[in-house]
């Protein structure tokens, strides 16, 4: 019981994300880690189409 009491008396506001939202700053973090996330899928997409063309070049040797 005594930890739940404390788990209610921490803060939980985060000053960063506030500031970063008052400011409209937080757009500009969203938007960056959605490009990288943009990045990230294209690029495995990329690998995979290469794969599957090495793949199949292989089955079609054998």
């Amino acid at each position: 019981m005594l930890a739940t009491v404390q788990l209610f008396a921490q803060d939980n506001g985060v000053e960063m994300a506030d500031k970063l939202r008052s400011d409209g700053k937080i757009y500009v973090v969203v938007t960056c880690i959605v490009i990288i996330l943009v990045g990230l899928l294209a690029y495995l997409f990329s690998i995979d189409k290469r794969l599957k063309k090495i793949e199949k070049e292989n089955s079609t040797k054998n």
